[in-house]
């Protein structure tokens, strides 16, 4: 799969395969069909692993050649020694955690880097529909109320908060549109996917 195939499938992913650096060594917590870790291992010579859950998503991983872990999340990522990764991607996944603050301070655990995208729930359409009376249903979140695997949802100011008390520093927030374009004005509205590039801080003296 090249870069021009992927934004095909997932223009968003075609976005942020250009946050990792070529030859990187990758963890892809929640990697679903494998279609990004498969990218970076053919087009950036990236190695690593990808983590999930589900049989058939699993399967689908390791027919594109990914070495994927069957694992539940939820469970943390104790298999891995601090900063074992270059780059650890949770990508539209941790808003389907319980537990995302421990989730969270485990990715940066264990990479030098992450990079994390949600559903923005502040998009316009979400505000729109709330205010109808009805939850929202869009791209970014096309679950109906009562099938949906979010258990979470966050704006890009909530995530910033969080990454705040998490003692994590922001390298990179951008807001995409639903067709994988960058919003720069007023993102928490317009944007309907946030994807930040996060990093622990480093401690004063070091």
């Amino acid at each position: 799969m090249n870069i021009d195939q992927l934004e095909t499938v997932r223009p968003d992913l075609a976005f942020i395969a250009h946050w990792v650096k070529p030859k990187a060594h990758v963890l892809d917590v929640g990697c679903g069909d494998g279609a990004m870790m498969g990218f970076l291992q053919a087009d950036r010579q990236c190695s690593g692993y990808g983590i999930e859950i589900a049989d058939d998503k699993l399967l689908e991983s390791a027919q594109r050649g990914i070495n994927v872990i069957q694992q539940d999340m939820e469970n943390g990522l104790g298999l891995f020694g601090d900063n074992s990764f270059d780059t650890v991607l949770c990508l539209q996944s941790l808003q389907m955690m319980q537990h995302v603050e421990p989730l969270l301070r485990d990715i940066v655990r264990v990479g030098l880097e992450a990079i994390v995208s949600f559903p923005n729930f502040a998009y316009w359409p979400h505000r729109v529909a709330l205010l109808r009376g009805r939850m929202p249903v869009s791209k970014s979140l096309p679950y109906q109320w009562f099938d949906t695997p979010n258990v979470r949802c966050a704006t890009i100011y909530d995530f910033e908060e969080l990454a705040a008390e998490c003692g994590l520093e922001v390298l990179e927030r951008v807001a995409l549109a639903e067709d994988g374009s960058v919003v720069s004005f007023l993102p928490n509205l317009r944007g309907s996917l946030a994807v930040f590039r996060l990093r622990k801080k480093a401690r004063p003296g070091l």
